[in-house]
């Protein structure tokens, strides 16, 4: 599902959506192509054989823009970059060559914040935000001629905020035509600044499954993805004394998911409910959260994965104090521990590679997978391909 969110700056700073057509046979010289994730008909921005980037915007009244990519470890490049006007009042840019994958970004104009009226809209950074998508040489995210699953917007109430709230549903291709089979549930988080629409509009992950079960790559299963970032108790404020992954609004989000998340969908889905088919894992700040709830809740999930997590305030033994106390025990409860990141984000990188070392120094068995990208999505979406299939085997 894709969102475009009409920008203020089309007022403010007069951005227009305009190709001229002599400016189409200068394109076709070049080897550059229209992103996939252009609104329909935008020529930019163009994505270069060798993966440059060009971006191009229309702001005739701008003294100043400005490309910004979203993040310090993204992979497009460190911002902001500066435009270059013609007479036309075209800016444009071209960056060094990306790295395959999703990409956020927005234009400073004049010091405003805009979003790319040719591109479309995302729910990143707290807010309405453009993407470029940049393709990879692989293809497991792409849809394909294969049986594919549902997508399905779940509203329920949740005692725990006083709120009505709404989860994202991934039924795997055969759920409707199988009305006697029982699946085992993933609950799989976004991260920060994202929303439950993240794991299947950025992340591609639905098709990731679909390409995945008909390749029997993986079991069938349901993902449950919810909103990681509103979930906060009624009269609550400040956050949660010592709690990583835990940002001011979604102090609940362990409650909302115990107490609230899994019973509704146990009840609503033909859900297997033991532990031994249940699993929790997320990106990021959800990754952060897979780690707290699952490590907290063996009774509940025999599958914990930290994709990115953010992990950096954790002490090893303290947080994994019940595996160091009986390293046995805890192999035998918990069926996969599994770390990853991207080797272009070093702090995350880092900080799940030592987690990863002091475990199996312990004894306690546990992956580790890396990849060459960066804080950003085709991290993630490497990571999805590799967690899933290791799941209820």
């Amino acid at each position: 599902m894709l969102h475009r969110l009409p920008t203020l700056s089309l007022l403010v700073c007069g951005l227009c959506f305009a190709q001229a057509l002599p400016e189409r046979a200068a394109q076709a010289a070049d080897d550059s192509k229209p992103a996939s994730s252009n609104v329909p008909g935008a020529a930019w921005p163009r994505v270069h054989a060798d993966l440059r980037v060009t971006f191009r915007v229309s702001a005739p009244n701008a003294r100043k823009v400005q490309l910004q990519p979203g993040g310090g470890d993204n992979g497009l490049g460190k911002g902001p970059i500066d435009m270059v006007r013609d007479e036309k009042g075209f800016w444009t840019v071209t960056t060094p060559p990306a790295l395959p994958g999703f990409h956020y970004y927005w234009f400073l104009v004049d010091g405003f914040q805009s979003n790319d009226p040719a591109s479309e809209t995302w729910f990143g950074w707290g807010r309405e935000t453009s993407g470029v998508e940049v393709p990879d040489k692989v293809d497991f995210y792409d849809t394909k001629d294969v049986p594919h699953g549902e997508v399905r917007v779940r509203p329920y109430f949740s005692k725990t905020t006083g709120q009505w709230r709404q989860a994202y549903i991934y039924t795997p291709p055969d759920y409707d035509r199988n009305p006697a089979a029982r699946y085992p549930v993933l609950y799989l988080q976004h991260g920060a600044g994202e929303s439950e629409r993240g794991w299947t509009a950025q992340g591609r992950a639905n098709f990731i499954l679909d390409n995945l079960i008909a390749a029997k790559g993986a079991q069938p299963m349901i993902v449950a993805m919810e909103n990681g970032m509103v979930a906060a108790k009624p009269g609550a404020t400040g956050n949660l004394p010592g709690a990583t992954g835990i940002l001011p609004g979604n102090q609940a989000f362990a409650d909302v998911v115990i107490d609230d998340l899994i019973p509704m969908v146990d009840a609503t889905y033909r859900t297997r409910t033991d532990r031994e088919h249940r699993a929790i894992a997320g990106l990021s700040m959800g990754g952060g959260q897979a780690l707290q709830i699952g490590l907290t809740h063996l009774d509940l999930f025999a599958y914990i994965g930290s994709f990115s997590g953010a992990i950096r305030n954790f002490d090893v033994k303290t947080s994994y104090a019940g595996a160091f106390q009986d390293a046995a025990a805890f192999n035998k409860k918990v069926r996969l521990l599994w770390f990853g990141a991207g080797t272009g984000e070093p702090g995350m990188h880092n900080t799940a590679q030592a987690a990863h070392e002091a475990l199996d120094q312990a004894g306690i068995k546990n992956v580790f997978f890396e990849c060459p990208f960066a804080h950003e999505w085709q991290t993630w979406r490497y990571d999805l391909r590799d967690f899933a299939p290791r799941l209820w085997r």
